[in-house]
């Protein structure tokens, strides 16, 4: 966010109302789904494999009676490397620095250990939770099924006392009683953005995150948590927007598979990342990248720090 943007913060009136709501749970229950639809614009990539959501993204959602910062975290889980630690402790970094948790479940399916397991964590906090169950449109249509499926979150919510809201970030329904239920936690504040931003994070930062999910999106299951992008130029003219990116990858199997057969799978992969960015710009982009391979990566403090992930400290 640039300087000059800062300058155009109004004063918020007397009752205006604002804060900082961490969206949390395990992978994969639609926590960038939430904030893509509440925010009304794709600034978080989305994916049916877990652990998505590397970064802390930050999306603005500002109206005339308040504004929201949703700080979507990644899916708390075990981790298995040292990213794994990274995304986890900023997840849990991001509880302690809010207004309000919304500890968003799936309820298709019925309370896990997983997700006793973050509300566990979230029984020790002073900051006011909200338990979100989203995937209502995946449920099953026997009401019986639905109730049983209920119970076992409205038990959880009941014992830690928390507010209880069920909805669908796909279709958006009960999505209005989510925002009510924020708007009424929520405490009287000051505008911390400009009303018309929708995330505080860079184009750059946002350009490298879609190209991102088209690999998650296209590639088997061996290539998605072995990715990483980094954004090395972007050269704006009137005309087009030139934008260079390298994708990194931990063995030379997987390069291959990204490349594929004479360059379709990565020519794929940019034509799709190519129409997300030029949504997001508002203009044509010309978009060239490369694939290399960095073995390892994710297990070393050094490149992690190098692609933006970091443990992060407010």
């Amino acid at each position: 966010m640039y300087s000059d943007e800062m300058n155009l913060i109004p004063t918020a009136p007397v009752d205006f109302k604002s804060g900082f709501i961490a969206i949390i749970g395990r992978p994969n229950v639609g926590k960038s789904t939430i904030m893509n639809y509440l925010v009304g614009q794709k600034i978080a990539i989305t994916s049916p494999i877990a652990q998505t959501t590397r970064n802390r993204l930050r999306g603005i959602l500002t109206t005339p009676e308040f504004q929201i910062i949703f700080v979507d975290t990644p899916g708390i889980h075990k981790p298995h490397h040292e990213l794994g630690k990274v995304l986890v402790k900023n997840a849990q970094n991001a509880i302690k620095s809010v207004d309000i948790v919304l500890f968003v479940v799936d309820s298709s399916v019925e309370c896990g250990g997983g997700d006793r397991f973050i509300a566990e964590f979230l029984s020790q906090t002073k900051t006011p939770v909200i338990l979100g169950l989203n995937k209502q449109d995946q449920q099953p249509e026997d009401p019986q099924k639905i109730a049983l499926l209920d119970r076992t979150y409205q038990e959880m919510a009941k014992l830690n006392k928390w507010a209880m809201v069920k909805f669908s970030a796909v279709t958006g329904n009960g999505l209005d009683d989510l925002l009510s239920l924020l708007k009424e936690k929520l405490p009287n504040g000051p505008y911390y953005y400009p009303p018309d931003l929708v995330t505080d994070q860079p184009e750059r930062f946002i350009m490298g995150e879609l190209i991102r999910e088209q690999i998650l999106h296209l590639t088997r299951e061996e290539i998605p948590h072995s990715v990483a992008v980094g954004i090395d130029q972007v050269e704006e003219s009137p005309e087009i927007t030139r934008v260079l990116a390298t994708i990194y990858v931990e063995r030379d199997s997987q390069k291959g598979i990204l490349i594929g057969r004479k360059g379709a799978m990565l020519k794929e992969v940019g034509i799709a990342a190519r129409e997300q960015m030029q949504k997001l710009i508002n203009g044509k982009v010309y978009l060239e990248m490369f694939v290399k391979v960095q073995p390892k990566w994710r297990q070393s403090r050094h490149f992690l720090t190098d692609f933006g992930y970091r443990i992060e400290r407010d």
